[in-house]
């Protein structure tokens, strides 16, 4: 059995409500529910794999609109005690999902700014979201393979909240034909 997560029911709105071979999650928005959603789940259930479904904004000029797959999150609101941007105190500087793909920038606000997106750009993240370093970690504490798939909802600049609203069926939508062509579904 696998686990279909997303952080919005919005996300997942293009999907059927069952699925042959998966359950559902959806946690709610930002690391902290992401990461006590996945939590329960995981320790609910046995898995063969996470599939994290789900919007993110770019913030690398060179992605277009779709979907893409995520090999590595970093946390992009956190510091050190030395002051070093991106490096938790506690926890890595890097969650890998053990496939290939694009960096994402996990944090829990939602970028709508260009000083933040260079910033991130800074760090490596070429796409950004509020999740997916919670969802990638918990599953490697529970040693479940994790996939991640984003559709780009937006640029992460000036009007990226109110341009997410209006994209989020066909982000959705991008998604589903994503997962259902490469499970067969």
């Amino acid at each position: 059995m696998k686990l279909l997560v997303a952080a919005l029911e919005s996300e997942l709105q293009a999907f059927p409500a069952e699925l042959p071979g998966f359950d559902r999650l959806v946690t709610g928005p930002g690391k902290l529910k992401a990461a006590y959603g996945l939590t329960r789940a995981l320790d609910a259930a046995d898995y063969d794999e996470v599939l994290v479904v789900g919007t993110a904004g770019a913030v690398d000029d060179g992605l277009d609109a779709g979907v893409y797959e995520v090999s590595a999150a970093l946390q992009h609101d956190v510091q050190d005690l030395d002051g070093v941007v991106g490096r938790h105190v506690s926890l890595p500087s890097h969650v890998q999902t053990g496939r290939d793909g694009h960096t994402i920038a996990t944090g829990d606000i939602f970028v709508d700014d260009a000083d933040a997106v260079a910033r991130i750009r800074s760090l490596g993240g070429v796409l950004v979201d509020m999740e997916t370093f919670a969802y990638i970690w918990v599953s490697q504490q529970f040693d479940v393979p994790i996939r991640v798939l984003r559709a780009v909802s937006d640029r992460a600049q000036d009007g990226a909240t109110q341009i997410w609203d209006e994209v989020v069926a066909a982000c959705s939508a991008q998604l589903w034909q994503r997962v259902r062509g490469e499970y067969a579904l």
